[in-house]
């Protein structure tokens, strides 16, 4: 895990700038660092590399970055968990190796195979590799966008990064904001952040997951698709799908313990790592250090389901409190430091967790993200479930069920009659709710509705693959990068792995969920790992707190430094903000609303955007 940044241009930049993108990478690498300077091809440009190194496997320096071999020259941040599986490969094809590293299995696997090998790799990454023979720079993401790289184009040249404020070092630019995206933020919530490849400035898009582009020059890239995920079901029995799911499930986390180094797990109560710690102990025998992060608010305390976790496997925990005290002054450190508002304030208690991991010597951390999106998790994956359902004989009886489980759980008031999307299978104001409501707090208001993209027909699978891809997971996997970069903590995902992904969307929906359980397969497969009080909780619940558990609104010093001036009330009515801070946070999107407005304008606030983050620094056009 590693930063990386890179410029092609006609010229190379200064070293002033050189060293002030480094400077913003060292906690992505704090290990060492590097510099590359080339040529394209007949010498009609440069092209310069850049590299901060998190030591992971290999932590000799033979396998610092960049990394040079037979005229390849790679910058990478990533893991690629097969690489000894691939490295046994290449050697019977008559490859020889002078590391241990996986870093040297991607630079062999490109020369041997070119952009195929992309197919071959199970890991995260985000790599520059240009390869001196022919001049050419190849960018590329992992399948699920879990490693980032931002890209942008300035005076003539391209650059790309693993963070904005590294590019915006590397050009020496302040880079302007995108005012619509902080209004899209604040009244359609976190799951409009990644319907585009927009960011929060307008000068800077992010490469797609899933892509890989080629270039000679310094134009913008046009990427193309090296991997897509659809629903293409089976014909397989319960059995079936259970029995593959698991099998999938144990490799995608024996390959993810491959480490030179600790490895650490985020442990909530629920059953997605729960079922990885039990798996780890149970199956692979790891020592296994858990880290949870506990709120006292009764919605989201978790401490039975924890305890019963722990005790069953044996493990360490360490556990972190959501607290009071500093949240402003800490926000504003965290905004800073992610270049853009915090998505939800489950983020920010993360952060905690980040720090804890890294204070306790771990420098990975092994976390459970994607398993909703995979395995039915949502309250309205559900409803979804139960409307594709709704024409079975027994299509009464799965009412019932729903409603003697999961849905006694049910806070959104849209949710609270699954049935709806039965009758209406467009319906979707559950997920942008409140829209109107936080619309009339702006000065100007967001005209954006709701949209997603088209995979398919089926009703659930399109929802879940919009959730996987553009709102929910490419959102917690670019929080939890930076709060886990912020520590120099590598943060890796099972449930993300290519075999088990496709495999769970070749499961025929009737399997999905059982027993008025969603997420059933993932449920039966844990069965003999994870403990059934667990297990069998029809309770969802993760990481998550309450606006309150962190804000003060009834200290007037804290009233006052949020209606204090800003450039959010060019965007937020100070008058209506001033009322909303008083009101009932009772309901779950007014307390989300809450933060937000919060995270934006501590955003707005900070040194990036008011162009005081680096130096040189000239404006961008």
């Amino acid at each position: 895990m590693c930063g990386i940044a890179g410029v092609i241009g006609a010229e190379r930049p200064v070293q002033a700038r050189i060293d002030a993108a480094l400077a913003t990478m060292r906690r992505r690498g704090p290990d060492a660092n590097g510099v590359y300077a080339g040529e394209l091809q007949g010498g009609k440009g440069a092209v310069t590399l850049l590299h901060t190194r998190l030591s992971i496997i290999d932590l000799d320096p033979r396998s610092h970055q960049p990394f040079i071999d037979d005229g390849l020259v790679l910058v990478y941040n990533g893991e690629i968990y097969n690489f000894v599986e691939l490295r046994r490969e290449l050697e019977a094809l008559g490859h020889s190796f002078r590391t241990e590293s996986d870093t040297e299995v991607v630079a062999r696997a490109w020369r041997q195979w070119g952009a195929d090998c992309l197919d071959r790799f199970e890991g995260m990454w985000a790599f520059a590799l240009f390869d001196e023979r022919d001049g050419t720079l190849h960018l590329s993401r992992d399948r699920f966008g879990e490693k980032p790289l931002f890209l942008a184009r300035f005076d003539g040249k391209l650059y790309f990064a693993s963070e904005m404020k590294t590019l915006a070092a590397l050009a020496g630019v302040t880079p302007r904001v995108n005012l619509d995206h902080v209004r899209r933020y604040l009244v359609n919530g976190y799951k409009s952040l990644h319907k585009r490849d927009d960011t929060f400035f307008k000068d800077i898009v992010s490469l797609p997951a899933g892509m890989v582009a080629s270039l000679k020059t310094s134009d913008m890239p046009q990427p193309s698709r090296y991997w897509s995920l659809s629903y293409r079901p089976q014909q397989m029995s319960e059995a079936d799908a259970i029995g593959g799911a698991r099998e999938h499930l144990l490799r995608a986390l024996k390959i993810r313990l491959r480490a030179d180094v600790p490895i650490a797990f985020c442990l909530s109560g629920g059953i997605d790592s729960g079922t990885l710690v039990s798996m780890a102990v149970k199956e692979f025998g790891a020592k296994v250090h858990a880290f949870s992060v506990v709120d006292r608010d009764e919605r989201y305390d978790e401490h039975e389901n924890l305890a019963a976790v722990v005790a069953d496997v044996g493990c360490e925990q360490h556990v972190v409190y959501a607290a009071f005290d500093g949240f402003l002054d800490r926000m504003s450190e965290l905004v800073a430091y992610h270049d853009s508002p915090i998505a939800t304030i489950s983020y920010y208690v993360h952060s905690f967790l980040s720090r804890a991991i890294s204070q306790a010597g771990y420098r990975v951390a092994i976390s459970g993200t994607g398993a909703d999106e995979i395995f039915t998790g949502y309250y309205d994956h559900y409803a979804f479930w139960l409307a594709e359902m709704s024409g079975r004989p027994d299509a009464d009886a799965l009412y019932q069920d729903w409603r003697r489980t999961y849905g006694r759980f049910v806070q959104n008031p849209l949710l609270k009659e699954p049935l709806r999307f039965r009758d209406n299978p467009s319906e979707r104001r559950h997920i942008y709710l409140n829209r109107d409501a936080y619309n009339d707090l702006l000065v100007s208001p967001c005209n954006e509705g709701f949209e997603e993209t088209a995979y398919g027909e089926n009703l659930l699978r399109r929802r879940m693959l919009n959730e996987l891809f553009h709102e929910s997971v490419p959102v917690i996997l670019n929080e939890d990068d930076l709060n886990s970069m912020r520590y120099s903590v590598e943060n890796r995902s099972p449930y993300l792995d290519r075999g088990l992904a496709e495999f769970l969307y070749s499961v025929p929906n009737e399997h999905l969920v059982a027993n008025g359980l969603p997420k059933w397969i993932l449920r039966a497969a844990g069965e003999g790992y994870l403990t059934d009080k667990v297990r069998l909780d029809p309770r969802k619940r993760g990481f998550n707190a309450s606006i309150d558990s962190v804000l003060d609104r009834g200290d007037p010093d804290v009233v006052e430094r949020l209606l204090a001036d800003s450039p959010i009330f060019d965007i937020v009515r100070r008058d209506a903000i001033a009322r909303f801070i008083n009101g009932d946070m009772s309901e779950n999107a007014d307390s989300k609303f809450m933060f937000s407005f919060v995270s934006a304008k501590l955003f707005l606030e900070s040194d990036l955007v008011r162009g005081r983050a680096s130096r040189p620094v000239e404006h961008a056009a």
